[in-house]
């Protein structure tokens, strides 16, 4: 056991996060629970029942876990934050004919602060969440990879957390796959986790719906750009409503008929204008990213070659990475990607190692 032991636990009222504080107080830690409050369902104005992260359910279910195992909860608001440094940065990423990344800034800049923050407060030593990844020391960093379970893993959303961060993180799922984790739910009395619906959606956005979202944010948005062009081989082929509504690689929901499928490949906000092309047209194999982090590596080596991801569900191919500054780095892939969106991130990973990342530019 160590010997440094209090241990600050982020619960979602979720299976994994509530079967992380199972496994930590078997382990002999003591902990502290904490659910952050970061968005309010009704500012959403989603239909359906509430469900989610923040909801008073998933609050409520992530209290009876601490009562049940004998520490102390707290529920955390940072819904101010939250709104200032995520939801207003999703709606202008939308606005600048970018693809805003929020769960890539939250993990960053908003959960993990917030922990270590009330960490501190209370005097716990390490924080813990329920991510299936895996953190260990090796030459003098801390590296963060892949876990057990490759099909639940979700490196890629945390790869702005720093040496700092990671010195106090702890990841108690990364040995188990999400079928154990389950068993291990079952087998300690905490089924009616295992039977809980799982969400891949934003929090703030339940009903995966980011166009009605940004309506709801500014009613007066899409009257204030209007209509403008669908641009397609440099003719003007057909009206859209309001560039904010698509994204880079999008096909369906355009409603242009030409006999061929046609992509969304450029977006110029300036002129309210969607540029279209076919799939060919939409390869690259050289893309610049901004204000990276490096995980592995305090600097890369010249000529770095890595698996890099362009989407959180990406296979990911094989590039040569060039640290251009402290601020960009310029990635050649060695065969083409397809509808690389700026404002999302690339991703890069030597084996299951994750070695940093950073938001692809627009050119």
């Amino acid at each position: 056991m160590n010997e440094k032991k209090k241990v600050l636990v982020a619960m979602s009222g979720g299976i994994d996060s509530s079967i992380c504080a199972l496994l930590l107080k078997k382990s002999g830690y003591e902990l502290v629970g904490i659910t952050m409050k970061t968005w309010d369902y009704e500012t959403s104005k989603v239909n359906g029942k509430e469900t989610g992260c923040c909801s008073l359910d998933s609050i409520n279910d992530a209290r009876i876990v601490a009562v049940k195992l004998g520490f102390p909860h707290y529920v955390l608001d940072i819904r101010e934050e939250f709104t200032d440094k995520i939801i207003n940065n999703f709606v202008e990423e939308y606005l600048s004919g970018r693809t805003p990344n929020p769960c890539v800034l939250c993990n960053t800049h908003i959960k993990w602060d917030a922990l270590l923050k009330r960490a501190d407060m209370l005097e716990c030593n390490y924080i813990a969440t329920g991510h299936y990844a895996k953190i260990r020391f090796e030459n003098g960093r801390f590296v963060l990879s892949k876990g057990k379970d490759a099909n639940k893993d979700q490196t890629y959303v945390l790869w702005g957390l720093n040496q700092d961060v990671l010195a106090r993180t702890i990841f108690p799922l990364s040995e188990y796959t999400k079928p154990e984790v389950r068993e291990i739910a079952v087998k300690e009395g905490f089924d009616y986790l295992a039977k809980k619906h799982e969400s891949y959606d934003i929090c703030f956005i339940p009903d995966n719906d980011y166009r009605k979202f940004l309506m709801n944010r500014n009613p007066n948005m899409m009257t204030e750009i209007g209509e403008g062009n669908f641009v397609y081989h440099n003719e003007i082929i057909g009206k859209h409503k309001g560039y904010p509504f698509y994204t880079i690689g999008q096909r369906k929901g355009l409603d242009i008929a030409l006999g061929n499928p046609v992509y969304v490949k450029e977006i110029i906000p300036e002129k309210n204008e969607v540029v279209l092309g076919d799939k060919e047209e939409l390869a690259k194999q050289l893309i610049k990213v901004r204000d990276f982090n490096l995980i592995k590596y305090e600097t890369l080596p010249d000529n770095f070659q890595a698996l890099v991801k362009i989407r959180y569900k990406d296979p990911g191919k094989m590039a040569t990475i060039h640290q251009l500054d402290n601020k960009y780095l310029e990635i050649v892939f060695h065969e083409p990607v397809y509808a690389v969106a700026p404002g999302q991130s690339a991703v890069f990973y030597e084996g299951d190692d994750l070695v940093g990342g950073g938001f692809i530019c627009k050119e």
